[in-house]
């Protein structure tokens, strides 16, 4: 992974935007799931 602590920063940033705006959960769940699975494959790599 490029940096220990990127994968609970962007949990952390997910969760504050969706208790901000509960609108945007389909939004968030899936570009977190999308950058946390890059990262994976790039890891991998």
């Amino acid at each position: 992974m490029l940096h220990p602590l990127l994968q609970p920063l962007i949990a952390l940033v997910a969760g504050i935007l969706i208790l901000v705006r509960p609108a945007l959960l389909n939004y968030v769940v899936a570009i977190y799931l999308i950058i946390v699975g890059i990262l994976g494959l790039v890891a991998v790599l």
